[in-house]
């Protein structure tokens, strides 16, 4: 997510399920050249232990990518080749969605980060380094294109060859560059791309992730968890995990089965935003975000509308906090809400606590 996954969000849906946590999208150029773009756009916790951490970068140079991994292996489990950004300043400057169509320059990229890792002294051995100290991943993120044919050339172009192929994983985000985010999910293109690599690489799935019960698809590794469609779903045998964007942002408990967001996800969220400040302006709209009816099902929202315009009028973040613990004190009064955090966090967590970033399936 472009802006939306700095370190107190990482760090809020780590304790709330998720495995493996994205950085925004960096740009991997300006990276490299400003020191004011790597204070801003990369952060990570001195209070250990750091949520495992991907860092996506959007490059278009071999070398550029190369280096930009190199600057931030140290302090984050791998790196992640954006191919999936449909943003037209992106595919403009050849970026995101836009590499698509340059299946090569992709392949090139990967092998040129992962030889750059290597002679740095990490292990990139994919899954004989999984538990190597000095393991990092390089990955990709892409879309696939209208003719099938043509998706299925790129993976095979970037995979290269069986028995050493140049990624770690790989997570497909089945919709076109043009398709909006509104249409539902290609399911099937989805189950013919994995049914083709997902014996090569672990495959990822992002796009209507919105709740553990309302996947537009099944598999052997979700059959514990109840479907409520009322239609025969689609089975996706060889999937590894699942990621999620747009619901995550408004629901940071959705991977420990919560079908909205709760209150204490919001305790937590201000917690973390306590110690990894954030700027104002986006704390108010990850806070909009996670009150807001979520992207599920389940459409009860913490707080109404008029209650999440009086919240954006607050000036700063004191007058946010005095808010929100009057809110989540009425909430409580008026009905319990069970979280993970009751009973760590009180009702009015925020003042308390105000002096101190996709899951992988099981």
């Amino acid at each position: 997510m472009v802006r939306y996954s700095k370190l107190a969000f990482r760090q809020t849906v780590y304790e709330y399920g998720t495995d493996l946590c994205w950085t925004p999208m960096i740009l991997a150029k300006e990276f490299n050249r400003n020191r004011f773009a790597r204070d801003s756009d990369f952060t990570v916790s001195t209070n250990r232990p750091q949520p495992p951490t991907i860092v996506q970068f959007g490059a278009n140079v071999p070398l550029e990518l190369a280096r930009a991994s190199s600057l931030v292996a140290p302090f984050s489990n791998g790196v992640d080749l954006n191919c999936g950004c449909p943003q037209s300043w992106a595919c403009a400057e050849t970026l995101g969605a836009a590499l698509m169509e340059k299946r090569e320059l992709v392949r090139d990229m990967v092998i040129e980060t992962r030889d750059h890792l290597r002679r740095d002294g990490w292990a990139v051995g994919k899954e004989k380094d999984m538990d190597n100290p000095k393991g990092r991943s390089v990955s990709i993120k892409i879309r696939v294109h209208k003719d099938l044919r043509k998706t299925m050339d790129f993976i095979t172009t970037v995979l290269g060859p069986e028995h050493d192929r140049h990624i770690d994983f790989l997570t497909i985000h089945p919709r076109t560059r043009s398709t909006p985010s509104s249409t539902p999910i290609n399911v099937e293109a989805l189950e013919v791309l994995t049914s083709t690599f997902g014996d090569k690489v672990p495959i990822l799935v992002s796009g209507d992730v919105f709740t553990l019960n309302s996947l537009p698809f099944t598999s052997p590794l979700l059959l514990s968890r109840p479907q409520q469609s009322q239609t025969p779903l689609m089975q996706i045998p060889k999937l590894a995990g699942l990621m999620s964007a747009r619901a995550i942002l408004a629901n940071p408990a959705l991977y420990t089965g919560h079908d909205a967001c709760p209150w204490s996800a919001v305790d937590t969220f201000m917690n973390k935003v306590a110690r990894a400040p954030l700027p104002f302006k986006l704390v108010l709209h990850h806070l909009s975000e996670m009150c807001a009816p979520g992207m599920g099902p389940n459409k009860n929202a913490l707080l109404s509308k008029p209650e999440r315009a009086a919240m954006l009028a607050c000036a700063n973040m004191v007058d946010l906090i005095d808010f929100l613990d009057e809110k989540r004190a009425a909430a409580t009064t008026q009905q319990s809400t069970p979280g993970i955090n009751d009973g760590i966090i009180p009702p009015t967590g925020i003042r308390r606590d105000i002096q101190t970033s996709s899951r992988l399936l099981p």
